[in-house]
């Protein structure tokens, strides 16, 4: 058996006369930025989160950005970061003028957490929670550095549909982020990204500053950026959204398939989980061994992330030691998620892996 890392292929072959016909009908309309697609896919993709609005664009790092500055984030502010993401999250901060100020994470978890009261200074605006791997920062915590004075600014980009005690993702903080790489839990035929937000001023300031800063077509009242979402992305979206809580449910059992098989190998989750990755942790001197034997048995793995913020170069400023992402670094390994995959794939990557720890 050969278990892909996630087959968008299968995926796409699933729905492949929807997004046929969703092409159709945006080349017919001409209708390639803005439009009538990208207004309807906001509408639902708000919707489904229990959003006021949405707002999309051109990635998750645009949306990050474009968050930030409509809340009004800037030079002189900081921004708390977790060490364990994915560099977007300082990226977008550096982009709007602001310093992001990386701290490590919960050694178990590797959700942010109590790392955020250490480091909070005069200087600091906001916080960005990432719920990473799908699974979710508790709601709790975002309402306590709300509680604190903090904007909250949720990176959800592996986290569509993610819940905490029934409540979506994007409810809590100022403002949410979401990414549609290909590869994510609901993810475009490109790149594009979204803000969603219970404050429709910062989702009118988002609406202006993606498109240069204009409220009319030749008015601009501030200088902005060039990030939309094309009109094909938005209705390639729209079709994905319709079969995405049914998606969601097939990584859910999926993951309780692999935890029931796996134990505490497996890194933890709460309810309302959404798995864009199931990662489990090995010893760091068998990790590439055991990444070897897996491929040997046709199964594919990856590393999210093998260098953590605080020892990324381009982060070197902004950043101390971060001891629990660094030592979580070397010995995360994703297994293969995919909504559609079987229980037979699931026990077969599994027993793969038993294997490989005890060879």
């Amino acid at each position: 058996m050969r278990v892909p890392f996630l087959d968008l292929a299968r995926l796409h072959a699933s729905i492949d006369n929807e997004l046929r016909a969703a092409f159709s009908d945006i080349v017919d309309r001409s209708a390639f930025v803005g439009g009538k697609a990208s207004a309807n896919f906001e509408h639902h993709f708000s919707a489904v989160h229990g959003a006021a609005a949405a707002a999309g664009c051109g990635s998750g790092t645009d949306a990050l950005a474009l968050a930030l500055r409509a809340l009004g984030v800037g030079p002189g502010d900081e921004v708390i970061v977790p060490s364990m993401t994915f560099v977007a999250t300082a990226e977008a901060v550096v982009h709007v003028g602001a310093t992001p100020v990386i701290v490590d994470v919960d050694p178990t978890t590797l959700l942010l957490a109590d790392a955020v009261e250490l480091a909070i200074t005069p200087r600091t605006k906001a916080v960005i929670p990432v719920h990473l791997y799908g699974h979710v920062v508790p709601f709790g915590q975002l309402q306590a550095w709300r509680d604190r004075g903090l904007l909250v600014v949720e990176d959800a980009a592996q986290a569509h549909l993610a819940s905490d005690g029934g409540r979506p993702v994007g409810t809590v903080g100022h403002a949410a982020c979401f990414s549609f790489y290909p590869g994510k839990n609901l993810g475009a035929l490109g790149d594009g990204g979204a803000v969603i937000s219970n404050d429709p001023d910062v989702i009118a300031t988002v609406m202006e500053l993606r498109d240069h800063g204009r409220r009319s077509k030749y008015e601009h009242d501030v200088i902005g950026w060039c990030s939309r979402l094309d009109g094909l992305q938005a209705a390639f979206l729209d079709v994905k959204l319709r079969h995405l809580a049914t998606w969601t449910e097939g990584r859910r059992n999926a993951a309780s398939r692999y935890r029931e098989r796996l134990g505490d190998r497996v890194v933890p989750w709460q309810d309302g989980a959404v798995h864009h990755l199931l990662v489990v942790r090995v010893a760091a001197d068998h990790r590439n061994d055991v990444a070897a034997r897996l491929e040997a048995r046709g199964v594919a793995t990856g590393v999210h992330y093998p260098v953590p913020l605080s020892q990324q170069p381009s982060c070197e400023p902004y950043t101390t030691a971060c001891p629990a992402s660094e030592a979580a670094a070397t010995e995360v390994l994703s297994l293969p998620m995919d909504p559609l995959m079987t229980a037979d794939e699931v026990d077969y990557v599994c027993d793969a892996l038993e294997d490989a720890l005890t060879a």
